[in-house]
């Protein structure tokens, strides 16, 4: 398998493609205006506690105050208290720490048991905190007080004094020989976390990596006891800077990126953390795009869109609602009743494989419910369960799977830390307003006439200004009798149609002609 990350930079944004085999398998954007946030590390201070959701909210700064939940205050708080000069705080200590430092993990690696005991945090005490989630649609951003520093080959925990290996490393003396190099040379009142990319590096590779953390570290230790809440302590990577740091490894071939400035930085950088990937590093030179060139950008374009087909002719249907995220498998054509089940195991089983890869590349996250063809025999339904279950195994989020159920429906959880890529890249339509439907034209006129018969009951105004969106105002002028001739001769008044672009299709505004005197929503 040839394994490429291929970089296009722009003006204004910075796409990050992987593929395997040409294929479209992983994809970041990294754009100004919605900066990656995960990993930033902030002094807060307590806005509120919320002993009946067993969470606080912190005040970082931002729009919205911070979401810090009971399991996610860790037992090295009570150290930064300490730091921060409040030596009587009295925080419960958590029971156990699971290891974690997968690939691709830039998230703050300690991972909680809920506690019993809820913390003694108070309304303005100042808290160290760092965001593990993105903020999504009207929900602020989720933070941990458990502070850690990804690098190249392993996570630093300050204050934590725990050492793990990531359980992508199978290989148990390999395990043993790692767990045995992070205790040899980790100093007092830390913990480490060595991630996958660490397998079969030297002692010194790996101390040279901790060494850049703890001096890392030193220094947001200095920036904390300057600074006053709320403050940005500590800024993690860029999402490209991330996926080179986490996801560029011995297995994959090549790195193209088509801009001199970024080759550079990214070929400086490898040349420092590990030089023998320098070489893999290539400038792309041609006069077309190098997206078009991979044939990314066709496949970016499957990737937007709600319906993926699949190779033997069925499809899939993507639809996300407030809750959770639905999807539809269909066969897409018809088949033969004595090959019903054959065929419809063969297009779950290809659905199957698309839906663990489109979840991957559109980075959706929460609560997934996918709706399969029925299989009738039992053992046709464990093949798509464990079908799923194996895909998943390619996945760097943490992925939940159930089995099937009777009704051919199998729900799937699956770990948010960001927006996903069609919520960082696309915005609500103004004129749907993300429904995907309009107003038809007869009930528009509808809702035209319903507001002027309740203004006739209460007003003697024989003027009256709407504005409405202009494919609106061409609905209403159709005709050799025109709905707005009809409205005008029925109740006796003067319509002054302005065509507005501002006004979203389906809604109309409404102004009186003697005053100049918004009556939209007046309550008649």
């Amino acid at each position: 398998m040839t394994k490429e990350i291929i970089i296009n930079s722009s003006t204004n944004q910075t796409r990050v493609a992987i593929t395997e085999d040409g294929n479209l398998v992983d994809f970041f954007v990294d754009y100004p205006e919605n900066r990656r946030m995960v990993g930033d590390i902030y002094l807060g201070r307590v806005a509120r506690v919320l002993p009946g959701i067993k969470a606080a909210f912190i005040d970082i700064g931002m729009k919205h105050d911070a979401f810090l939940h009971f399991s996610d205050i860790g037992e090295t708080t009570k150290q930064f208290q300490e730091m921060l000069g409040e030596e009587d705080a009295d925080l419960e200590e958590e029971d156990e720490v699971q290891e974690n430092g997968s690939s691709g993990d830039t998230k703050p690696a300690n991972e909680h048991k809920e506690k019993p005991a809820v913390p003694k945090l108070h309304k303005g005490q100042e808290i160290i905190v760092q965001i593990t989630k993105e903020p999504v649609n009207n929900k602020g951003v989720r933070v941990s007080s458990s502070v850690s520093l990804p690098g190249r080959f392993c996570v630093l925990l300050p204050f934590d004094g725990k050492i793990g290996v990531s359980k992508k490393i199978f290989d148990f003396r390999e395990r043993r020989r790692l767990r045995n190099i992070a205790r040899s040379i980790l100093p007092k009142n830390y913990g480490l976390i060595i991630r996958t990319v660490a397998r079969n590096q030297t002692e010194d590779a790996l101390q040279e990596d901790l060494n850049n953390l703890i001096k890392t570290w030193e220094e947001i230790e200095e920036t904390i006891k300057s600074e006053k809440p709320p403050a940005l302590i500590y800024q993690d990577l860029n999402t490209t800077s991330s996926v080179i740091r986490d996801l560029f490894s011995s297995d994959v071939s090549k790195v193209f990126i088509d801009s001199k400035k970024l080759y550079k930085q990214i070929k400086n950088y490898v040349n420092v953390v590990h030089p023998a990937l320098a070489d893999k590093i290539e400038l792309f030179k041609s006069n077309h795009s190098i997206f078009d060139s991979f044939k990314i950008e066709e496949q970016i374009k499957t990737l937007m869109g709600r319906k993926v087909p699949l190779p033997s002719g069925g499809y899939i249907i993507i639809e996300h609602t407030e809750a959770m995220v639905v999807i539809d498998v269909n066969s897409g054509r018809y088949a033969k009743s004595k090959e019903q089940e054959l065929n419809s195991l063969r297009t779950d089983l290809e659905a199957a494989r698309e839906i663990a890869r489109q979840l991957r590349l559109r980075d959706i996250g929460g609560i997934i419910v996918v709706d399969f063809i029925d299989l009738e025999e039992e053992k046709n339904r464990k093949k798509i369960y464990d079908e799923l279950r194996k895909e998943f195994r390619k996945d760097r989020a943490k992925v939940s799977v159930l089995p099937m159920s009777d009704f051919g429906l199998v729900q799937i959880t699956r770990q948010r830390i960001r927006q996903n890529i069609m919520q960082a890249l696309k915005e609500v339509c103004p004129y749907c307003l993300g429904t995907g439907l309009l107003t038809k034209q007869s009930h528009l006129v509808y809702d035209l006439e319903d507001w002027i018969k309740k203004f006739k009951r209460y007003s003697r105004e024989k003027s009256l200004i709407v504005k409405c969106h202009p494919t609106v105002a061409v609905k209403l002028k159709e005709g050799k009798i025109k709905p707005l001739t009809k409205l005008q001769l029925k109740y006796f008044i003067r319509i002054i149609l302005i065509e507005d672009e501002s006004v979203p299709i389906g809604q109309f505004r409404f102004f009186s002609k003697k005053s100049n005197k918004e009556l939209t929503e007046e309550m008649f």
